[in-house]
């Protein structure tokens, strides 16, 4: 069965909570950009330079505080599949955010 798309106000909850907590928590980025297609969210890293990371892709599955998780891999240039830090397959948007950025901007504080 098809999965449901993120409802727009779930987006723009999604978006304003990843841009609050990316100014909070990831200094070294200029911004957070999300792109929604169908029931996923594909979250971008832009750095101070203006050059951009895909970090994760959300899904969602309902509930507007609790998605599916998978990371960003530039060896495959596809989303896999794993777990956040909390050890769990699927949590907030900011615990999606907070484990990409570990990932992904480990050793980039230029």
């Amino acid at each position: 069965q098809a999965m449901p798309a993120i409802p727009a106000s779930t987006k723009s909850s999604v978006t304003l909570r990843l841009l609050a907590h990316a100014e909070q928590n990831w200094p070294q980025l200029k911004r957070v950009e999300a792109a929604y297609r169908g029931a996923f969210a594909y979250i971008t890293a832009v750095l101070p330079h203006g050059e951009k990371i895909p970090l994760c892709r959300l899904r969602y599955g309902g509930s507007a505080h609790s998605f599916g998780f998978a990371i960003y891999s530039a060896a495959h240039d596809s989303y896999r599949e794993a777990a956040l830090l909390t050890g769990l397959r699927a949590g907030s948007p900011q615990e999606a955010l907070d484990t990409a950025c570990t990932v992904h901007l480990a050793g980039t504080s230029r």
